[in-house]
């Protein structure tokens, strides 16, 4: 009885991702796009003139970006979904992906002036599907430059205990009231925005717990809103 209700469970959560997914996907770019007509319709029949026009783009930029992140975040968790998908475990050198995560978000820290640290062995490393991992940690670390003031440090910490690697991404930004923590992963929570005003789609996080799980790992959110957050993975080494 105990396996049937985890399947049930566990169906029952996919079937919510897959729904709320559909909605994002038929609503966002139906938004933008209305957005976007209405804009050059009142520029043409001049119920707005060129400078009013050019003042509403930055806000079509920034709504655009928000969709392709929509698309590319479905994209990534529509290749798990299609076919029999496997891990690919490879080794992957935890100091690489430190690296690889600073040179992506360079413009992002530059701007806010973040400083982008890493604490741990840097011989480190783990055996997982690179695929999951660096979306699971692109994530996380776009969501700490998201959300950290101008001037502040992000950490990216590694731990070995045994056959199980933790890491974790801290800032000390304007972190969560600790009644949204139980809800992230759910489509009912807020969206929050950015200290820039950067806006993020609510989908992120849900598909970052689904690859966790593919990986045989855990997660944990620790939020405040006077210290910051601190996201952490803890994740099995698998055989190469």
């Amino acid at each position: 009885m105990n396996d049937l209700q985890l399947k049930i469970e566990r169906l029952e959560n996919e079937i919510n991702f897959k729904n709320g997914l559909i909605s994002i996907l038929s609503h966002d770019p139906k938004e933008l796009f209305g957005n976007f007509l209405w804009l050059i319709e009142a520029l043409e029949q001049k119920t707005i003139n060129e400078e009013d026009f050019f003042k509403l783009l930055p806000q079509i930029k920034s709504d655009a970006r928000k969709n392709m992140q929509t698309v590319q975040d479905s994209t990534a968790w529509l290749k798990t979904q299609y076919g029999e998908f496997k891990i690919k475990p490879v080794k992957i050198m935890v100091i690489d992906l430190f690296h690889r995560l600073e040179e992506k978000y360079a413009a992002q820290l530059k701007e806010k002036n973040i400083t982008f640290h890493y604490k741990g062995d840097h011989n480190a490393f783990l055996i997982t599907d690179l695929l999951l991992l660096k979306y699971v940690l692109e994530k996380t670390c776009d969501n700490a430059v998201k959300y950290s003031l101008p001037g502040q440090d992000i950490y990216l910490n590694c731990i070995t205990e045994g056959d199980q690697v933790i890491l974790s991404i801290t800032d000390s930004g304007t972190g969560m009231d600790e009644k949204y923590i139980s809800g992230i992963y759910t489509y009912d929570n807020p969206i929050f925005l950015g200290t820039a005003g950067e806006k993020g789609v609510g989908l992120s996080l849900k598909i970052v717990k689904n690859f966790i799980s593919l990986m045989q790992g855990s997660i944990d959110i620790v939020s405040s809103e006077t210290d910051g957050t601190t996201v952490s993975l803890f994740l099995p080494n698998f055989s190469e």
